[in-house]
């Protein structure tokens, strides 16, 4: 059961089932040098059909230009990614997985789609259905 942080019980149980699940992965891919963090990155430069810069991605996976400026760093320090000139600003880089990069990405979201597999594995296709459509009531009301 959550620990009460917040004035409704439900809240505090959703919050601490994701942080849960964020851990459960975590520790998966970890053994792998990956992380849920460098594999969203990854992932959003896998799925474009462009490399992107650094502010797209930021947006794209709603984290802090410092925070992915850091994650990337550690990527391309990796050799996961690189940087290439952007080819109609001289002052701007685009950032896009090196081959390297597009099998360590392959790698790790086979861990994650393994991990989530394993977490969820008690859920029933109407325990997933029934968890769907009330989670999307909630997504409804806050937007």
């Amino acid at each position: 059961m959550a620990v009460q942080g917040s004035s409704d019980i439900v809240v505090d149980e959703l919050y601490e089932t994701t942080q849960r699940l964020r851990q459960f992965v975590e520790a998966r891919l970890r053994t792998g040098g990956a992380s849920v963090a460098r594999l969203r990155a990854m992932r959003m430069l896998a799925r474009a059909e462009q490399p992107l810069r650094m502010r797209d991605l930021s947006e794209m996976t709603g984290v802090s230009a410092r925070t992915t400026t850091s994650i990337i760093d550690s990527l391309e320090r990796d050799g996961l990614v690189e940087r290439v000139r952007h080819p109609h600003d001289r002052r701007a880089f685009l950032l896009r997985l090196t081959e390297k990069g597009v099998e360590c990405h392959r790698e790790a979201e086979a861990v994650d789609r393994q991990a989530l597999a394993e977490a969820t594995a008690t859920l029933t296709t109407e325990d997933r259905t029934r968890l769907r459509t009330l989670l999307a009531r909630i997504r409804e009301a806050t937007s």
